[in-house]
């Protein structure tokens, strides 16, 4: 495949096993299906798959959030694999969730110093792509990190030491390249309207002598990282700055303001609730029904299509199959120990699927599939789009 002429439809599919072992299910104009045919069916030709080192407690049990320890993460691998569909391999070089606001160091890793960090990245990401190499696994993209806007492995990487948090990074990036050549390294931050962000992150990478890399990936969540303009205005600068392909990482965007605690049922003292609040989701530009989230989802894939020399090249919705199902939380009361909080659990995101809530595709698929093939079509007319936009 030609590095820079491709075109990611891709879906982030992590927590799947977990809702289907609670008894989810899936249907599409009424039949049932697996969710990764019906979203193939839909244009999807990449999974986004987690990857956390170790999320159980010392006595086995699960922190929740879909389990993503690394035999979870293959087994979705292999579906997506049999399906004829490449994944990317997000590293989070935690035992659970990290993100802008915590990136807590594996059990296993804490009480190392700077030195022996940045062995334990080299050695774990070189570890499993070993394992993923040997399943016949090997992940078109890695990303090295998640949402890194403030570093990783805190408190040794936390912004604004930039130099320790890219001595980590390199150390995973030089795994990954070391472990085979064609795949294609992400770094991945939040926050995708904020130019001053990136601008700043990037620019101190490189200047701290961070490794070369393939993807930014951008996270752009409407009721927390600023409007559609914004998000365009960046990835345009960034596309001029570094001359780096983009892919919107993550990006969701609600169908409804509906509950859903019968689906979870769970009482009120267990919910962490919905993460589109009332009071965010009044300053969207959308309203939260199927009609707005497919016209984002139209205007989304417009912003990244205007993005300068076809640098922008794709996206990966955020848990589209997530449902409300019983047993299937954002945390378990061992990961909240583990994260420092005080929790509730419960499903935070069951709205913002592209499955309503008793498993049923939504229009917004159709929305999908119809803009990706066009926006396919133009790009292979003119010549900018390669083997990915065929699959």
């Amino acid at each position: 495949m030609e590095k820079n002429r491709e075109w990611i439809t891709g879906m982030d599919l992590s927590t799947l096993l977990e809702v289907e072992q609670c008894g989810g299910t899936f249907y599409d104009r009424g039949q049932p299906g697996d969710a990764m045919d019906i979203l193939k069916k839909y244009g999807m030709n990449m999974v986004r798959l987690r990857l956390w080192n170790d999320p159980f407690d010392d006595k086995g049990c699960s922190y929740g959030g879909g389990g993503n320890d690394l035999e979870t993460t293959l087994k979705l691998a292999q579906r997506a694999r049999n399906k004829g569909m490449g994944w990317l391999l997000d590293f989070h070089y935690s035992d659970f969730w990290a993100d802008p606001g915590k990136q807590v160091i594996p059990k296993a890793w804490q009480g190392m110093n700077q030195e022996q960090l940045e062995e334990a990245v080299y050695s774990y990401t070189a570890q499993v792509l070993r394992c993923c190499r040997e399943r016949g696994l090997t992940p078109s993209i890695v990303a090295v990190g998640n949402e890194l806007s403030n570093g990783l492995l805190w408190p040794c990487g936390k912004a604004p030491d930039y130099k320790s948090i890219v001595r980590f990074v390199n150390a995973g990036i030089r795994a990954v390249r070391e472990a085979d050549s064609s795949i294609q390294v992400m770094l991945h931050l939040d926050n995708g309207g904020n130019r001053e962000l990136y601008r700043t992150w990037f620019d101190q990478y490189f200047a701290n002598g961070g490794e070369e890399f393939d993807y930014i990936g951008l996270s752009y969540y409407p009721f927390w990282h600023g409007t559609l303009d914004m998000l365009r205005d960046n990835m345009k600068e960034l596309a001029h700055r570094y001359k780096k392909r983009m892919v919107v990482a993550e990006v969701s965007m609600g169908f409804t303001m509906e509950d859903y605690q019968e689906y979870e049922m769970l009482p009120s003292s267990r919910r962490k609730g919905m993460a589109t609040r009332p009071e965010l989701v009044e300053h969207i530009g959308y309203p939260m029904t199927r009609e707005g989230q497919s016209q984002f989802m139209r205007d989304l894939l417009e912003v990244i299509r205007q993005v300068p020399e076809n640098l922008g090249c794709g996206f990966f919705y955020w848990e589209p199959a997530w449902l409300p199902v019983a047993g299937s939380e954002w945390a378990t009361p061992e990961a909240c120990e583990y994260l420092h909080e005080k929790g509730p659990g419960g499903n935070e995101w069951a709205n913002q699927a592209l499955f309503d809530y008793d498993g049923n595709a939504l229009p917004t698929l159709e929305t999908i599939l119809k803009m990706t093939e066009q926006l396919v079509r133009e790009r292979l007319k003119s010549g900018q789009c390669g083997n990915m936009c065929r699959d």
